[in-house]
This record gives structure tokens, sequence and C-alpha cells, in this order.
């Protein structure tokens, strides 16, 4: 089983390169599309000026005299309708030339360019007239039996168009080939703007998920604080799992028959136990295999007893071992390592206060099952968050390393292939990296041929034996294990 040493695991997001379309065939399919596009404008400009053409022989255009209280008040004069309808009042002069001595409804006729305009008159407009006011209606040579028209209708002279149903407005109206066009020219155009701009629409995208996220980023960090404080006092509580994990740990000690298969980790839930065992080594029933490292054996399974030539070593294993609960798995199910198998300094670096958490959190574990541990604590380097030493632990303020382990400074570190195990002598917990002086008495007490103490860093050790990698979200990932585990806070 590999140990991890001084490999750091890429955690970066996978993804799946997308086959790039070469620049020149980027460049034609865009021609093209711009083409097509050009030729649909054409296609719709040109349906939109048959639709808007002047009218035949027998439509004119007119406009209809509003009442005032449909206008606010305001009687419609040939200067203002001139201004509203051709854009310029001074030709009011053209309007009364088409429509001096014609008969109104009323009886009445535009005999003077002053003469006051009365509701309900149709008056003739220039060919060229347009406007909300403007309208159509056929010419019947006068208007001697002309009928003012329903209010937001059409004019007429003395029939409306037979296809208008009484009466034919003045509001644009697109062929169904002109409003095709339209509609196939905007889709072009979007492909053609997805198709030339594709990146950068997909990093707007990308901008706009990651703005979501962090509007919802402080309550899900709020949440998984809550979840890992919940989990921390769950392990204060818990001494069962404890004692069914080191009772689990003693089926696996040497024996006169078989010898020691090292236990790396195990996990206890109520359902059952499961070991991470070495992939050269098996468990007998009734352990079954999960993979090639880990077994798992139920709850209801009787715990193994051993024979009377066994010979046990479980006594002397179990002082030795020193497990400790470094988190919960996706199931919630707490997972234990084996600290004597450290064998040297533990190195969790990452998320700085995750990273502290990790360390202060093995302390604690370390404080309830060997009470009176010795403990002496160096400061790395300054922005390291600080960290309290359990009452259960011994303080000391400086160990002393043996004499004759200087000469192991000078040696590559203690990252090895495989690690003997030891018991738990003392800890050596470094805040931050550790500084030249710091990593020669940590290697002196730690190292080969040492004092025999274990290393805790939240930092970066060159000379570690074990690293851990922490991320924002409270876990840490432990590749000797091929474990993420969510650390107690």
């Amino acid at each position: 089983m590999s140990n991890g040493a001084g490999q750091v695991p890429d955690h970066r997001r996978r993804t799946v390169p997308v086959p790039r379309i070469p620049q020149a065939l980027r460049y034609a399919l865009t021609a093209v599309l711009a083409a097509l596009l050009a030729v649909l404008l054409a296609v719709a400009g040109a349906a939109g000026s048959a639709a808007a053409a002047p009218p035949g022989d027998d439509l004119i255009k007119v406009f209809v005299v509003q009442d005032p209280a449909q206008t606010g008040g305001q009687l419609a004069t040939l200067g203002s309708i001139a201004a509203a309808a051709l854009g310029d009042a001074t030709r009011a002069g053209e309007i009364f030339d088409l429509n001096r001595g014609l008969t109104q409804k009323d009886g009445s006729a535009l005999s003077g360019p002053g003469d006051p305009l009365h509701p309900g008159w149709i008056l003739r407009l220039p060919a060229d007239a347009s406007g909300a006011g403007v309208r159509l209606a056929r010419d019947t040579g006068g208007q001697s039996s002309a009928s003012a028209p329903p209010a937001g209708g059409p004019a007429s002279g003395s029939s409306a168009p037979p296809d208008a149903g009484g009466g034919q407005s003045t509001m644009l109206t697109i062929p169904l080939a002109a409003a095709l066009a339209l509609l196939g020219a905007i889709l072009l155009a979007l492909v053609t703007a997805g198709i030339v701009g594709r990146r950068k629409v997909g990093a707007g995208v990308a901008a706009a998920r990651r703005g979501l996220s962090r509007l919802g980023e402080p309550v899900r960090r709020r949440r998984l604080l809550t979840r890992r404080r919940a989990t921390s006092r769950w392990f204060d509580a818990d001494a069962d799992s404890v004692r069914r994990a080191y009772g689990a740990l003693g089926e696996f000690t040497a024996t006169h028959r078989e010898p020691e298969r090292p236990v790396h980790a195990l996990s206890v839930d109520d359902a059952g136990t499961t070991v991470w065992l070495s992939a050269s080594d098996t468990a007998g029933a009734p352990w079954t295999s999960v993979d090639s490292t880990r077994w798992r054996r139920p709850a209801s399974a009787p715990d193994r007893q051993p024979a009377a030539d066994d010979g046990l070593a479980s006594g002397a294993v179990l002082t030795t071992a020193c497990l400790v609960r470094p988190g919960t798995d996706t199931d919630g199910r707490p997972v234990f390592v084996d600290l004597s198998r450290l064998d040297g300094v533990l190195s969790v670096t990452g998320e700085k206060l995750v990273a502290r958490d990790v360390v202060q959190n093995l302390l604690a574990e370390i404080a309830r099952t060997r009470p009176g541990t010795s403990v002496t604590v160096l400061r790395g380097t300054a922005d390291a968050p600080p960290l309290t030493v359990p009452p259960g632990l011994r303080q000391v303020p400086q160990a002393a390393p043996p004499r004759a382990a200087a000469a192991s400074v000078t040696m590559r570190g203690t990252v090895r292939g495989a690690a003997s195990r030891r018991p738990l002598k003392g800890l050596v917990v470094v805040a931050g990296t550790p500084s030249g002086r710091q990593a020669a008495e940590l290697a002196a007490l730690c190292g080969p041929g040492g004092a025999g103490w274990t290393g805790l860093v939240y930092g970066e050790s060159r000379d570690a034996h074990w690293r851990w990698y922490t991320d924002r979200d409270g876990r840490v990932d432990i590749p000797v294990l091929d474990l993420k585990l969510t650390v107690p806070a």
C-alpha cells in the first residue's frame, strides 16, 4: 500500500477537453452564415417594402377628425394634421386642396383653409402621409354618401374594402414569407454570435454560476461548521466505538500460527466493522472482502475466540497501538487510523484553519485514550493559526533530542516506503511550516535514530512520512488510504 509520502494529489476539477474548430473553418462558417443573414434580411426588406407600398387606385389615405373628448380637448386643424401625417405643418394647403368642396356626412364642406374642422369629418391626405392617425379608405369619387367609421376603425368613401370586414387599419402587417425570413435572420444571428463569441458566452455563464455560488457560500459554510462541531461533541461522548475498534484490531495480531497483519485503518458503525489491510493480506471468516484492501465483518458475527495455543500477542499490540479518528466518511461513520504506524512526522497542509483542526482533533483523541502523553509545541511560520493543548496531555517546554541523533539530520529525511510500528512516546507539534532549526530538531526527535517521538505539523514539512491535505469544506484527504474525511471542529 502506498503511503502517499512526497506526493501531492491533484485536486483540480477534471474537465473533458472540447475539440476546437480550426480557425479557417470557423471563419468560413461565419462568412456563410453572414451571407445567409444578408439574404434573409434582403427578403424581409423586400417583403416589408411590398407591404408598405402606396395603395392602389381605388384606395386613398384619409384622416378622421376625432371628437375633442377623445383627444384631450384639442380639436384638430389642417396644420396639426399636416404636422402629424406629413411631418410639415406648412403642407396644410395640400390637404385643403384635396378636400375643398367635398361634402361631409353632416352636410357641410371645407370651403377655406381656416375653416374649423368638425368631428367625424373624413379628410383625404397625400399619398406620402403616414402615422398613427392615417387610415385607408376606398375612393368612390365623392363623399356625399360617406359615413364616419367606427372609433379606431378605417374610413370609407362609400364602401369599405371587401377584405377588411368593414374597414382596414393602417397597423403594420408583415406577410408570412417576411415573418419567416425575419425569424430565420434572428436565429442565424444568434448562431453566428454563439460561434464567434462562444468563449465569452461560456465565461459569462461560468461567472454567473460563481456569483450565485458565492451568494449561498456563507450559509453553506455555517451549515458545514455546525455539522463538524456536532461531530466533535459526538467523539467526546463516544467510547463504545473506540472499544470496538481496539477489539477488532486484536483479531489481526501475531500468533504462533500466522504473523501480524497490519491494520492501517478501521471504521465502526452499528452494522459492523471495516478494516483496511495491505493488498497482500487477507482475513478469514467472518470477515468478507469488500475490495482489494477492505474487509467487512457484520455486527451480528461473534468476536474471534483465540485457541489455547494461539499465543495471541494482542495485549502488547493493543498497548502499542494508538487509534485516533481524523473524521467521518461520506456515510457519517468514524474512521480510525493507527498513529503508532506513523513512525515519524505527519504533515497536514491545505486550508490552514482546517489543517489546525485536524491536529487539534488528533490531540483530543490522544488525550482520551492516552492521557498524560507528553507534548511539546514549536512555533513555525507566524501566519499559522494558534492551537490549544488539551488538559489531558502533559505539555513540556522542550524535548531534548538524544545526542546520537544529530547524524540523522544529514539523511534524506523520514520519507520511506514502509513504516515500522512504535509506541507513542511523545508528540512534537509544529504550528505552521518549521524553520530550518525546527526542522532539524523535528528530525532529531522524530526521525530515524531519534528520540522516538511522533511529529504533527499543520504546515509543509519536507521530512514528513505521512502527508494529508485539507480543503475549505472542512475535509481532509488521506492518500495512503484513499479516503476523504470530514474533520471535527
